[in-house]
């Protein structure tokens, strides 16, 4: 059977089904039974889907990668550390030592290169619609020293609210929330086809099941309109970045606790 006609009785596009077949996108939940009562047979499609829905894919990093490639829209939320798509090379650079200590100086810059060239997505004719939510811990959690982060916070400021994107910041006052935790990365492609990314400290997980997605986008923009405006996330940085010492030392934080340890 042709995809024109498949896409005709199951109600799918023929560019979704397509990425299904070719395994470049997981099936929608209700596709499978579609699939089982067209070809008769008898549940095979829903069984599998389980099981592919439950596989920790070690290409899922590499289909998320081709995701941010492809993306009109890409929302991210974090909580520890600056995203991928807004860092400098510097603090990539401290956050790959600092994260592979006994990798040559080759590798680390090598990694450092294919974080940057991500960003060309920012460069390209038509640019993804952009937004991120930081949590305050993202600008205080220093890497490669008071230097680094005051240029990587000055970056932030930059892109703070431009024709491309908005960044915002989630105060610690917000208190708890849904997405505590990890990162959150939401895909929007061309075909308004949803995928999440979501991080902890070890792994990832691509979600394309779309009631999975739809929670986490429910998620996301509810701390999306309890963040400060942009303006407001600006002067916030500016303030972080006025307690950043010339240099660490021990217990030299920039936060008033780290004042409070070296009072004692």
């Amino acid at each position: 059977m042709s995809l024109e006609r498949l896409a005709e009785i199951v109600n799918f596009s023929k560019s979704h089904l397509a990425r299904v077949e070719t395994a470049d996108s997981m099936p929608p939940p209700e596709l499978p039974a579609l699939l089982d009562a067209q070809f008769g047979t008898d549940g095979i499609f829903s069984e599998l889907y389980q099981l592919a829905r439950n596989e920790s894919s070690p290409d899922q990093l590499a289909r998320r990668m081709d995701l941010e490639a492809q993306a009109c829209v890409i929302a991210e939320y974090t909580c520890q550390v600056v995203p991928g798509l807004l860092q400098t090379a510097d603090f990539t650079r401290a956050l790959y030592k600092m994260h592979y200590p006994r990798d040559t100086e080759d590798a680390i810059e090598e990694a450092v290169n294919r974080r940057m060239s991500r960003q060309a997505v920012f460069r390209r004719d038509n640019p993804p619609e952009y937004s991120a939510i930081l949590d305050e811990a993202v600008l205080h959690r220093g890497f490669g020293g008071p230097a680094v982060m005051r240029a990587q916070l000055a970056r932030l400021i930059e892109l703070m609210l431009t024709s491309a994107g908005v960044v915002q910041v989630l105060p610690f006052a917000y208190g708890g929330h849904p997405l505590v935790g990890g990162s959150l990365a939401l895909f929007t492609l061309a075909d308004d086809t949803q995928v999440a990314w979501e991080e902890s400290s070890d792994n990832g997980t691509l979600m394309e099941d779309l009631e999975r997605v739809v929670a986490r986008r429910r998620s996301y923009d509810l701390l999306r309109s309890c963040a400060l405006s942009p303006s407001e996330s600006a002067a916030f940085i500016r303030s972080v970045m006025e307690t950043l010492p010339e240099d660490y030392a021990p217990l030299a934080y920039p936060t008033p606790m780290g004042r409070a340890l070296q009072q004692r």
